[in-house]
């Protein structure tokens, strides 16, 4: 579904891209100083110039996904989030232009963002699937203007195939992704458009009743606890609470620092306090899974 920035958002963005086309292109010479005084130095001035720079070329990368229906912004974003992580990787050694060795970490953060966003539905799960999502549209309009007429025939769909290294049916199968749109749930149904599809989706959650049953039990298998618990000692109470108890379970190693005590002594005291606490239970429930098993 196409997204449409608001009048502010669109303005922020021309300003954005005005002042990237405006920056000042680096000579090779000092474009490496700055990419070692970066690596060797951690010189966030450095970083900032280098980076700074090369604004431009993230905003050509991003223009050329525009037609994915996402926000302009979002793809520059994503964009000056891969050239950053060019910079961390990049090496002057190799005596090469930032431009070419940031283009490939521009151009993958900018295709992972679209696949994360353009559908509710994951796609493009493999490389091969990813090479299809963003060239089918391309390779289908070459063979429509070839053939002249609209749409993909069998020997279309194969040749596709070929050239991508995918099979047919996953060609099928995109081209239905790309040709739908993810409906909204809140699409009014009927001639009368009074519901939606929101309001026809079965709640698997649990009814009223089953609300009021559970929290009865778990509160009186909470009682069945507490009172369990005080077969216990100090110690073993400590151990079960921060082991099996508590929001974040506390580790062996870091008992036995707390109780001066070895990993496996606390490991022993754990195995003692559990079978007490099972045989506390048992006397007072006839069915020990009923404590066991959540509400």
């Amino acid at each position: 579904m196409a997204h449409i920035d608001d009048t502010d958002t669109q303005k922020a963005n021309l300003d954005y891209i005005r002042s990237a086309m405006n920056e000042p292109l680096l000579k090779k010479d000092h474009e490496l100083e700055l990419a070692r005084r970066w690596k060797d130095d951690q010189d966030e001035d450095a970083l900032h110039e280098l980076v700074q720079s090369y604004t431009r070329l993230v905003v050509s990368m991003a223009s050329k996904f525009k037609n994915y229906g996402l926000p302009m912004g979002d793809l520059i974003q994503e964009g000056n989030i891969g050239m950053m992580q060019a910079a961390n990787r990049f090496d002057p050694s190799l005596d090469i232009r930032f431009s070419t060795y940031a283009t490939w970490w521009i151009r993958a953060s900018i295709q992972d963002y679209i696949l994360r966003n353009w559908s509710i539905v994951r796609t493009g799960t493999t490389s091969a699937q990813k090479s299809l999502f963003f060239n089918l549209r391309r390779l289908r309009a070459k063979i429509e203007q070839s053939q002249e007429e609209e749409g993909l025939n069998e020997k279309g769909r194969a040749q596709i195939a070929k050239e991508l290294k995918v099979k047919v049916k996953d060609v099928e199968a995109m081209e239905g992704r790309l040709s739908g749109t993810d409906p909204s749930l809140n699409t009014p149904i009927g001639e009368d458009g009074a519901t939606d599809w929101q309001s026809m989706l079965a709640d698997d959650g649990p009814d009223p009743e089953e609300v009021v049953i559970g929290t009865k039990d778990a509160s009186t298998r909470s009682k069945w606890l507490e009172s369990a618990l005080t077969s216990l000692n100090d110690r073993e109470q400590k151990i079960i609470r921060d082991r099996h108890l508590g929001y974040d379970t506390v580790t062996l190693e870091e008992l036995g620092k707390q109780l001066g005590v070895s990993k496996e002594r606390v490991r022993q005291i754990e195995t003692r306090a559990m079978d007490k606490l099972k045989i506390s239970l048992e006397s007072k429930i006839n069915n020990i899974q009923d404590v066991l098993t959540d509400a």
